[in-house]
């Protein structure tokens, strides 16, 4: 097995030689992690990674499932090329508020757009309204019962190649706790599988922050 083992100051050195994204982003950060439900932002190296990823495969159109605070909404904005759009599903008016507060702050409020109620009406109703193959990226990052939906409306959304993003598949090592058999854990094992055997894409899972798992429909 040839990987690193990330301790605290390795971690460090990695997020000291990335490019660093907008300045708003260690603010925002900061007030992110006086919440009791901090763990649920992003890591900052996948937050640099999915910002270039959209610049990668020239995304232009982002749905993002899970917005919180909007650290994650922010990254893959900044990626966006003029005239781009993210989209982003939420349930909760008051971390939706400070995602608005520094989407403004970062430029990006014509570029974005915040649909508060559950993500797969949201979703149904942007099929109905967009029609298909409308997006070029997807990151799924909610509720992990409702990953399994998420994934097939998704699809439908996602134009053929472009990329659906999972977060959170490894689970802090639960995943593959033979006594974690919690909603959320056998959720993501269902799904993992569901991925893993779908003739529809290829993936590759990342072992970045707590597991993310790369999904391309084919063409």
């Amino acid at each position: 097995m040839k990987t690193v083992p990330m301790t605290e100051t390795v971690y460090e050195y990695l997020v000291q030689h990335q490019t660093p994204l907008h300045p708003v982003l260690p603010e925002l950060i900061a007030i992110t992690r006086q919440r009791p439900d901090a763990g649920m932002q992003i890591a900052e190296d996948q937050g640099v990674f999915m910002n270039q990823l959209v610049r990668l495969i020239g995304a232009r159109r982002i749905l993002e499932i899970g917005c919180f605070t909007g650290y994650s909404t922010i990254c893959m904005g900044l990626g966006l090329p003029e005239g781009g759009e993210i989209i982003s599903c939420d349930i909760d008016p008051e971390t939706t508020g400070i995602a608005r507060q520094y989407l403004k702050a970062a430029g990006l409020e014509k570029k974005s757009q915040i649909l508060l109620g559950p993500a797969v009406d949201t979703m149904q109703k942007l099929l109905t309204n967009r029609g298909k193959n409308s997006f070029d990226l997807i990151f799924i990052d909610a509720d992990k019962e409702n990953y399994g939906s998420y994934y097939e409306i998704g699809l439908e959304l996602l134009r053929p190649n472009g990329v659906i993003l999972a977060d959170n598949v490894l689970w802090s090592g639960r995943i593959i706790d033979p006594a974690d058999n919690t909603p959320s854990t056998e959720a993501l094992r269902r799904f993992n599988a569901v991925v893993r055997k779908d003739s529809r894409v290829e993936a590759s899972m990342l072992s970045l922050a707590d597991g993310l798992y790369m999904i391309r429909k084919k063409g």
